[in-house]
């Protein structure tokens, strides 16, 4: 590859969102007059769309670069030398990061505005535009950093925002408790993501090369054994399990839910759970290098995939469908970078960006209009008062569902027809996807013919609906533009159009995957019908059951109800968690950590045992000093013939 080229404004990418955190963190107050509202929503907007702007600018410079050097680099400064070892605060922007950052800030930026309406009249509204801000920041340290330690940075950084804005009201201990949650299962998954970064490190530095920089990496993997090569990847993977909501770590992402619906959007579309998918395809020369590391995303994803849609099929919060949604796709993203598709896990990453986020804004738009509800068992003939929201949710939900030509379709189906012809897929892969996909459009379809079709089933709440202000309906608008067409950029050779996007990547990660069966265009447009016509069925069962016989689902519930309680209650996943992990952990910590160790050895035997030795030890000491002279002066009489003693025979 050819040497990196120097663009010195790659720093401003993350630094004016952090400078935007810092403006509204420090003038943060409960109370603001118009013009601090409006102070802060500009400070706050302006910083993301700078960035995007400046990312735009950095794209258009790779594109005039050779395919081959397409690498731009921004040291800021040496951040650590010790001996042989250095890091350096480097930014650096290739196919790979220019992707990411045009999704993060181009998407995170109609967020901010939306926000504006949704967010009004809150009494932390700058410090929910401060956390936003800051969110974005640490989003694009992760994916800008040029080496492992800037990637950790970023990645702890967002794990804490996630923190601050799940729980953002935090005066409901309901959503206090869901930001903790986040933060503490995220930590088991980045405990394993810290001690593959240490393993990989120790590796390397085996062989005398200590470095942490992706391109130095890449250089010496070869030096690595395969059983440390499997072992790093399933340390790293873990990590991402944790981050993008994967199976067993994923249970914290639906309660995420707790937040504002603008951090919603933010953390399930552009930012927080992409990063393990993102830090897979970014270290893919580490992967690629053991099929059993390689097998473990994919399957991992496979399941998490069909698990969570299962699970969607049953949850009447309109937020908690798209949460489970999320969780489902990102189990498709990682089969892609599982089966080698670097490129085509990416491009789902970016097509569900736009049509998740525009999912999310909808809901939100929805909840805007009915007073926070968010039951859609409640809800019901809404096209005809939020005609843009019911539009704009309508091309997202055909997105999601594979529907050609909107841009779900490509991503998706190119994931599942890798997943059957790639060297690394197989036809159970295929099947589990296959299946999954059928219920994505099922319980997506629901959702929606509840929400906005047939009558309304609360007159009440149906009475107060109204579409919201533009300033969250053109975002919305925006959004949609990107669902729909935003896919072409992915368009299959099969259908006579150019893969732009699989070109434009590889050169970092690398072509695609060729199966040595199967592989032919007309295999290649079976399962494309194939992939259509199980969305178009599952589509179909939903609009038969919701909106022709709407008494059905009630009593199939009632039918199967063992099977359904179990659906509906998420398979008490979280309540086996709370017996089998949680509860022994509080107990053990409550008996044997606080009243044996802390209590019992610590407070009584450490610290008021010391006391009490003392305490006795003057006691003892005081019993010497009576206040008779006469016991004084044989003391000291008794003392001076032992000292003359002593002399005499020494």
């Amino acid at each position: 590859m050819e040497e990196a080229i120097v663009f010195s404004y790659i720093r401003w990418i993350p630094l004016l969102p952090l400078i935007g955190f810092l403006i509204n963190g420090l003038g943060a107050r409960a109370e603001l007059g118009p013009a601090g509202i409006q102070r802060v929503h500009w400070v706050a907007c302006l910083a993301p769309f700078g960035s995007f702007l400046i990312s735009v600018a950095a794209f258009t410079k790779l594109l005039g670069l050779p395919a081959e050097g397409r690498l731009l680099t921004d040291t800021v400064f040496t951040w650590i030398a010790a001996g042989e070892f250095t890091a350096k605060l480097t930014f650096s922007i290739d196919p790979l990061s220019s992707v990411m950052t045009l999704v993060v800030t181009g998407v995170g930026f109609l967020i901010h505005v939306y926000s504006i309406g949704y967010m009004h009249g809150d009494k932390g509204y700058s410090r929910y535009f401060a956390y936003l801000n800051l969110f974005t920041a640490m989003m694009l340290v992760l994916v800008l950093g040029d080496n492992l330690l800037l990637l950790f940075l970023g990645w702890e950084g967002v794990g804490l925002c996630s923190y601050f804005l799940i729980g953002f009201w935090y005066e409901d201990p309901e959503k206090a408790y869901a930001g903790l949650k986040a933060f503490v299962v995220n930590r088991i998954g980045d405990f394993g993501f810290l001690l593959g970064l240490f393993l990989l490190f120790w590796g390397l530095g085996q062989h005398g090369i200590w470095t942490i920089d992706f391109g130095s990496i890449q250089e010496h993997v070869h030096l690595l054994s395969p059983v440390i090569i499997t072992a790093i990847c399933l340390l790293l993977f873990m990590g991402a399990m944790g981050k993008s909501a994967q199976i067993p770590l994923y249970v914290w992402l639906p309660d995420a839910m707790a937040g504002p619906t603008p951090v919603s959007a933010l953390i399930h579309a552009a930012t927080m759970v992409t990063a393990g998918v993102y830090m897979v395809a970014r270290m893919h020369f580490l992967f690629i290098a053991s099929d059993l590391a390689m097998q473990w995303v994919a399957w991992t994803g496979a399941i998490t995939a069909l698990f969570a849609a299962t699970i969607g099929i049953c949850q009447n919060d309109i937020k908690k469908v798209l949460a489970y949604s999320t969780v489902s796709q990102l189990g498709y993203m990682f089969v892609g970078v599982g089966i080698g598709a670097y490129a085509a896990g990416i491009f789902h990453l970016m097509t569900h960006a736009f049509f998740k986020a525009l999912l999310f804004l909808g809901a939100g738009s929805v909840m805007h209009a009915m007073g926070n509800e968010t039951d859609i068992q409640k809800m019901g003939g809404l096209r005809k008062k939020m005609p843009w929201t019911f539009w704009t949710f309508m091309i997202a939900t055909v997105a999601i569902c594979g529907i050609p030509p909107f841009s779900g379709f490509f991503s998706k189906d190119e994931i599942l027809w890798l997943a059957y012809s790639s060297h690394h897929g197989s036809t159970a892969l295929w099947l589990v996807l296959w299946i999954g996909a059928a219920v994505t459009a099922f319980y997506m379809s629901r959702l929606v013919f509840l929400t906005f079709f047939g009558e309304p089933r609360d007159h009440h709440l149906y009475d107060h609906a109204h579409e919201s202000p533009a300033v969250m309906t053109l975002p919305l608008a925006l959004l949609a533009v990107g669902a729909a067409v935003v896919g072409f950029v992915g368009a299959p050779a099969s259908l006579g159009l150019t893969n732009h996007f699989e070109h434009f990547l590889e050169p970092v990660v690398g072509a695609l995957p060729h199966g040595d069966h199967h592989g032919s265009h007309a295999t290649e447009y079976i399962f494309m019908a194939l992939s259509v016509a199980v969305a178009a069925a599952g589509i179909l069962l939903a609009w038969w059951l919701y909106l022709r016989s709407k008494e059905l689902p009630k009593l199939m519930a009632q039918k199967y109800a063992r099977l359904y309680d179990l659906v509906y209650n998420k398979y008490y996943v979280d309540e086996i968690y709370d017996a089998l992990i949680v509860e022994p952990i509080r107990r053990g910590s409550e008996k044997i950590l606080w009243k044996i160790f802390d209590a019992g050895f610590i407070d009584d035997w450490m610290v008021n045992g010391t006391g009490r030795f003392f305490q006795r030890s003057a006691q003892s000491l005081r019993k010497l000093q009576v206040g008779d002279v006469q016991s004084y002066a044989f003391a000291m009489v008794v003392g001076i013939l032992a000292i003359i003693g002593f002399l005499l025979l020494q």
